[in-house]
């Protein structure tokens, strides 16, 4: 038995081949962006997830709530900067001659990547006033 071949049909054209081509590169290229999208925001997430730790752990390093004083602290932490600021709690109605049990502090934590992202958390600590 003989075949014969049909001319014409014998494989793909070229037109066929190049746009199969086409489409595989725009697909390959756009899972490319996804995949380097997905990369830059875990790298972020990461930066922050050390800047948050760094803060946690400076936060868990402070002193007494009695023995923490007005003013300033700094250091460096993992190669993370940081400064804490104890500052009189700024609070409109309170009288601040006032003899009271508990006195409000103002605590701002900053912390300062290597890259330079920042974190700044405020917070307000209570150390023991002056007994009426």
């Amino acid at each position: 038995m003989r075949f014969e071949r049909r001319r014409g049909s014998a494989g793909f054209t070229i037109i066929e081949a190049l746009v199969a081509l086409a489409v595989v590169a725009a697909s390959l290229a756009a899972i490319g962006a996804l995949v380097a999208t997905s990369a830059r925001g875990a790298r972020k997430i990461e930066a922050h997830l050390a800047l948050v730790e760094t803060a946690r752990a400076v936060m868990a390093g402070l002193p007494k709530r009695d023995e923490l004083a007005l003013g300033s602290l700094s250091g460096d932490l993992a190669g993370h900067r940081w400064r804490v600021d104890v500052l009189p709690f700024a609070a409109g109605s309170a009288d601040p001659a006032a003899a009271v049990a508990w006195l409000p502090q103002a605590v701002v934590i900053t912390v300062r990547s290597p890259s330079g992202g920042m974190l700044r958390l405020d917070t307000v600590r209570l150390r023991r006033g002056a007994e009426r």
